[in-house]
């Protein structure tokens, strides 16, 4: 029998606006209004201002472990302004804040997630989303049941869950692509690839030549944008978002972007990190690009920046205040906000504060509930 060819395929990459703020016409018709735009950069100054804020609670002490957004706003705005707000659901990692405040999540609960109150998890009624992930990949087994509930109810909503480009080396990510791909859940996979994992190098842990080609083994549409060009990155999102809507199934995106700060604040990037590759990517940045579009077409302006990045710090400013002024949670609240009913076992630990069951009942071992007096 002669040999043929039963599969082939190719990954299409999608840039409009370029670093220069140059902008393909006909790529853009049909994407977002200058107005829009507008609106989305004055967004990212607010974004930018907490970032930078955040960073600065942490070294002062006021905060714990933080991962910094900055330089890949545009990934999380683009595709969490694609999707509709109160219908679908944003399943994330822990850099797409702005795609959450985009859907409703109060900014300082981002800040109460890092500073360790519990309660920056817990999302308020009618936000859809999941709190912030922080193991690798295991969020995307979740947006794929989301979806499946989503298909079996017959709702015309979606899930887009968030992840990097080292997920995508974790057994978890391939589980819930094939489940979401063999049962065509309304899912989209976005994957920002900020070039790093940690301190390991895309290239180092992956041997294929794109992020996004992994997801032809699931026979699933894909595609590669610049994950710094707020249109693409727009455009793709909503195009994937409607696919799936209209019960065309899962879809994979890959938003190549890079990760401007360190991993976290627990981390030290210029150990492994060649600087001429991050002065580079400065160059790419997102919020750069946007301002010269917007000052070539006369929306923007220094003055304007000036006054954005002022009202920001004033913003900002209050979303701390609320963080750090939030009444001290009670102790009993690890009791009640974990069952609907406690358990009696539970009850008990709550009452005495001590978990061993001596310290709860001391006549077990015949000792006297009181000490004995003489």
């Amino acid at each position: 029998m002669p040999s043929r060819t039963v599969y082939s395929a190719s990954v299409e990459y999608l840039q409009i606006m370029d670093e220069e703020g140059h902008v393909d016409a006909k790529l853009a018709k049909d994407t977002l209004s200058d107005e829009e735009i507008l609106k989305l950069y004055q967004f990212m100054v607010d974004c930018r201002q907490l970032d930078e804020i955040a960073f600065k609670l942490q070294r002062s002490g006021r905060m714990g472990t933080y991962p910094q957004n900055k330089g890949q706003e545009a990934a999380a705005i683009g595709s969490g302004y694609a999707a509709k707000k109160g219908v679908d659901f944003l399943v994330p990692c822990y850099r797409e804040n702005a795609a959450l405040f985009l859907h409703g999540l109060p900014m300082h609960y981002i800040l109460l997630h890092w500073m360790g109150d519990e309660r920056g998890n817990q999302i308020p009624e009618g936000v859809n989303m999941t709190p912030l992930s922080i193991p690798i990949g295991t969020q995307m087994l979740h947006a794929t049941g989301i979806a499946w509930a989503f298909k079996l109810k017959k709702e015309p909503r979606v899930a887009i869950t968030y992840f990097g480009d080292g997920a995508t080396s974790e057994g978890d990510f391939h589980e819930a692509m094939n489940f979401a791909s063999t049962l065509q859940v309304p899912c989209v996979f976005f994957c920002q690839n900020n070039q790093w994992a940690i301190s390991v190098p895309r290239d180092q842990q992956m041997n294929s030549a794109t992020v996004a080609q992994k997801a032809l083994a699931y026979d699933m549409p894909t595609i590669q944008v610049d994950g710094n060009d707020l249109l693409a990155v727009h455009k793709a999102s909503k195009d994937a978002i409607e696919r799936a809507r209209q019960g065309g199934g899962p879809s994979f995106i890959e938003a190549v972007t890079y990760r401007l700060a360190d991993h976290t604040t627990a981390d030290d990037a210029r150990r492994y990190r060649d600087t001429k590759e991050v002065d580079a990517w400065i160059g790419k940045d997102p919020m750069i690009r946007l301002r010269k579009y917007l000052e070539r077409k006369n929306l923007w302006s220094d003055e304007k920046q000036k006054a954005a990045e002022e009202k920001a710090k004033v913003f900002v400013a209050d979303v701390v205040k609320a963080a750090e002024t939030i009444e001290k949670p009670l102790i009993s609240d690890i009791f009640d906000y974990t069952y609907a009913e406690i358990p009696e076992e539970l009850e008990r630990q709550k009452r005495t504060m001590r978990t061993s069951s001596l310290g709860q009942d001391p006549t077990q071992a015949g000792l006297a509930a009181e000490p004995s007096t003489y």
